[in-house]
Formats: C-alpha cells, sequence, structure tokens
C-alpha cells in the first residue's frame, strides 16, 4: 500500500482520505491483549494496517499482524466496522485520513511476539483493566467498543 497511497498523496497532498483498514484484538491464554509500541505515531496501539491493493480484509489482517508482531493467525472473528469522523486522525508528517477499520479479535494464533523493529519498537501483553496510559485515542476506542459488546461473551468455538 505504501507505493499506492504515495502515488495519491503525490495528487492531493496532505488532504483528508479514506482509508480502508484492519485493526487486531489479539488475546493471549490468561485474556490479556497485545498492544505495540509504535515508532510512526508513538505510544502504544493494536497491530493492524491498510488494506492493500487486491487484497482481502482477512489477507491484510494476516500479513499485518505476521509483518508487525510474527505471530501466524490461526482464526480471527471479525467483531466490529468502525467508520465515520470519529476515525479521522493525522500522521505526524501532516498526512490526513479517515479510517474505516474492520477489527477482529483473535486468541487462536501461533508463534512468539517479536516486534518487527520498525512500525512497532516493542511488544507486550496488558490486562483490560490495566491498559497504558499513552494509548493511541483511536485504539482505545476501538478496545472499548470490543468490550461494550462482547466482554465476558467473547470466545472462538472450534
Amino acid at each position: 500500500m505504501e507505493g499506492y497511497l504515495k502515488e495519491i498523496r503525490k495528487q492531493i497532498g496532505h488532504r483528508m482520505i479514506i482509508i480502508p483498514g484492519v485493526r487486531a484484538l489479539i488475546f493471549n491464554n490468561t485474556g490479556k491483549l497485545l498492544l505495540q509500541c509504535r515508532d510512526d505515531m508513538g505510544g502504544w496501539g493494536l497491530p493492524g494496517g491498510a488494506v492493500e491493493p487486491g487484497e482481502t480484509v482477512e489477507d491484510a489482517l494476516r500479513r499485518e499482524v505476521l509483518e508487525e508482531t510474527g505471530l501466524k493467525i490461526i482464526r480471527a472473528a471479525p467483531v466490529a466496522l468502525l467508520s465515520g469522523p470519529g476515525q479521522q486522525f493525522s500522521y505526524p508528517n501532516g498526512d490526513q485520513v479517515q479510517g474505516h477499520a474492520t477489527v477482529f479479535a483473535i486468541r487462536d494464533w501461533e508463534g512468539h511476539p517479536e516486534a518487527d523493529g520498525k512500525e512497532s519498537k516493542r511488544l507486550d501483553f496488558f490486562p483490560l483493566t490495566g491498559l497504558p496510559k499513552d494509548l493511541f485515542p483511536l485504539h482505545h476506542h476501538t478496545i472499548n467498543v470490543f468490550l461494550d459488546r462482547y466482554q465476558g461473551k467473547f470466545m472462538l468455538c472450534g
């Protein structure tokens, strides 16, 4: 997507653009949530990113999670679709976006979490009652939407 977005940005500059994306709520076996300390935006956030041309949201989810965390997703359940003005933000370089994010909850994964050193500097699991104070606001909202809808009810059936 990087090349694709660069071409669009050449034409429109920093103006608002709507970007389809994915966000991953990855839980370990004790119910803690995996967050990444982000290098691009600072602070903590959920793994995820933009859907690339020709890619499904599921493909994007698997690719982004593998790139950013080193984890292979076995199963994922879509739990929310977040869009609208509340999903707008600006990158540090001034690029403005409005996300249209499909949110997935993941309990079934393989591997060992490892930061990619590009987008994520560090990975850690946090209890839902002890999230870091410098959590990216859009991702804090994403977690709250999930908790409002599913707390105590979510599980992937096998």
